[in-house]
């Protein structure tokens, strides 16, 4: 691993924590988190409808399967390309949807890209011989990649697509769940797997006056492509002589400021907290590099860039890119020898310090006007806000058609003209809200998006109304046959790069399903004892909002600037961002024990 860079010179403890602390404060308003509710409203409701695939009317579906899996995304795919490799013949996929991908089949706003290295986030890459073309690549690849691994293990052809669930329910008497959907569908399953992904709720802010406006407004994750015209990679070219406003500055706004500034008339960017913006360093796969991988390269790629990230010794960083660089040496400071906790806190903050002081040293050299660039400068502590990586967008402020606007606070309102900020209004003829997604804080029960009704009429929303209560992150007690992939404020772990998580709790629900056929379990609960045991080491592990995170800059990662209010039983195995390989070997050893360790079983006398 690369050694810690020494702390900035200039560093003055007393200084950085006073503006930084100024900055928080600018930002921390009531209302801030506000959004709409795009279930019920009656006019943003439409914000959801899917521009991408047509509605096919068919008859609702009334049939018997093994497993029922909630969310056509990485998760749910690579869990259902793992059961089928196990043997599980009756599979459906149910997604609101039009087809596969999750948030890659939502997000195909002009330039969409990833984030994390695609050698480790796309998944089953060495099952499907398939190795990226860039080393981070754009929306379109992704989604044709998890589509392919979908059609490869026959994952589509009983899916329900343009389907929610609206309820599943328990039946003791048939030891099945019963999902109900919204097209009249009931599905009976022997095993329910819910999957609904991390970022699966499009977030619209609520702004007075929203309605109000006069032209064209949608999502970057319903991009309006018949009014903009263009594509993925190709110039808006409907909105010339237009002027647009772009709400929003994290990765989506990010990424799509750049075609949007080659195209229309005009662009205002309207920016609460700008983010820290990192060298992305993209570039099409060599030949050497597809030459040298050898059976087992892309785990052990992960596994690589994983260690590093929670701060383990390695021989190579194999990866080498900002995450590592950065998001690591921050999140894993060194204490030497002889190192007072006083001096650790104090060396920690400055080599905090040198990472921001080099993205605030970027926007100074790539953007020409320092009123601007100074607008674009980071004022916050690295681990509170996702970092985002790109090479263009801080170039386009140099452009005559971009303006930025400075809202730390938000917007005062919406016209029929456009946004107003200070009093002034911006006339546009469009509005993109470039707003992502619900935070990965979202507890699960809102993310599945309907009532999951186990023993005695509970639902999963009541249970866990105080908090997470789980074993592993992956069963809850009184709910039988249920699986949960495992997510942030689950009591599970953490990751960067989210499919490595993924892969995981595929292949430990794959495990335990195939156990239970094998012994012939119709049924199996959590014990009460294992439940209580779990939720008890993720709450003696947890570690209270922390001096850092409380002047943190307002963030979905703090709970927008109010981390006291997290739920202990939230946490993760191991505490902090949780001990990734521990938990990792936890599975994969309950699996291999093959005891159902924790579980209640419910075997029939014939087999018994």
């Amino acid at each position: 691993m690369r050694k810690p860079s020494p702390p900035t010179p200039s560093f003055d403890p007393e200084t950085v924590r006073a503006k930084y602390l100024a900055e928080r404060d600018r930002r921390l308003v009531a209302g801030r988190a506000d959004i709409r509710d795009l279930e019920h409203d009656e006019y943003f409701a439409k914000y959801r409808d899917d521009p991408f695939t047509p509605m096919t009317e068919r008859e609702p579906v009334a049939d018997e399967v093994d497993v029922v899996i909630l969310g056509g995304g990485i998760a749910g795919i690579t869990t259902g390309a793992h059961l089928r490799q196990a043997g599980v013949e009756r599979i459906r996929i149910i997604d609101q949807a039009g087809g596969m991908g999750g948030t890659w089949y939502w997000n195909r706003y002009p330039g969409v890209m990833c984030d994390v290295e695609s050698y480790i986030y796309l998944p089953m890459l060495e099952e499907l011989g398939n190795v990226p073309t860039q080393r981070y690549a754009f929306g379109e690849e992704i989604l044709a990649h998890l589509e392919a691994v979908a059609e490869r293990f026959d994952l589509t052809s009983n899916a329900l697509f343009h389907t929610g669930v609206s309820r599943a329910e328990w039946h003791e008497e048939e030891a099945r769940w019963r999902i109900h959907t919204d097209r009249g569908d009931v599905v009976s399953c022997r095993w329910y797997v819910l999957a609904p992904g991390i970022l699966n709720l499009m977030k619209l802010p609520a702004i007075e006056g929203m309605e109000d406006f006069g032209g064209r407004t949608f999502h970057t994750a319903r991009w309006d492509y018949d009014y903009t015209g263009g594509g993925a990679h190709a110039p808006l070219d409907k909105l010339e002589g237009k002027s647009v406003a772009l709400i929003g500055t994290g990765a989506s706004g990010i990424q799509v400021l750049p075609p949007l500034a080659e195209s229309a008339k005009h662009v205002y960017v309207f920016q609460r907290t700008p983010s820290a913006i990192g060298e992305r360093g993209n570039r099409p796969t060599e030949a050497e590099f597809v030459d040298r991988l050898e059976p087992g390269w892309q785990k052990a790629r992960m596994d690589n860039f994983q260690a590093i990230m929670v701060g383990r010794s390695v021989d190579e960083d194999q990866v080498d890119d900002g995450w590592t660089r950065h998001y690591a040496l921050v999140n894993n400071p060194r204490r030497g020898p002889g190192m007072s906790l006083a001096e650790f806190i104090e060396n920690a903050e400055a080599i905090d310090y040198g990472v921001m002081d080099e993205h605030r040293r970027r926007v100074e050299k790539l953007v020409e006007d320092p009123e601007t660039a100074e607008i674009l400068k980071p004022y916050y502590r690295y681990i509170c806000k996702r970092p985002c990586f790109h090479d263009e967008y801080l170039s386009a402020y140099n452009r005559p058609n971009v303006t930025l606007v400075d809202c730390p606070a938000g917007m005062e309102r919406i016209t029929e003209g456009g946004p107003v900020v200070n009093g002034q209004e911006y006339e546009v003829d469009c509005i993109v809200y470039g707003t992502g997604f619900e935070p990965e804080r979202t507890p699960l029960y809102r993310r599945a998006g309907h009532d999951i009704v186990g023993r005695e009429g509970m639902t999963l929303a009541e249970k866990w109304a105080n908090g997470a209560a789980t074993l592993y992150g992956i069963m809850t007690r009184g709910f039988p046959n249920l699986f949960l992939l495992p997510a942030p404020t689950q009591q599970a772990v953490v990751t960067v790069n989210y499919t490595q998580l993924a892969v995981a709790g595929a292949e430990f629900i794959t495990g335990a399903i195939a156990l239970l056929r094998e012994r012939g379990v119709e049924a199996f609960d959590v014990s009460a004892q294992a439940e209580e045991a779990w939720t008890q080491k993720i709450v003696d592990s947890y570690v209270a909002g922390t001096s850092v995170m409380t002047a943190c800059t307002p963030s979905r990662i703090n709970n927008e600037g109010h981390p006291e209010t997290i739920n202990p039983r939230d946490g993760n195995f191991g505490g902090g961002f949780g001990d990734w390989f521990g938990y990792r070997e936890l599975l994969e050893s309950w699996v291999a024990d093959g005891r159902f360790e924790g579980l209640e079983l419910e075997v029939p006398s014939s087999t018994s």
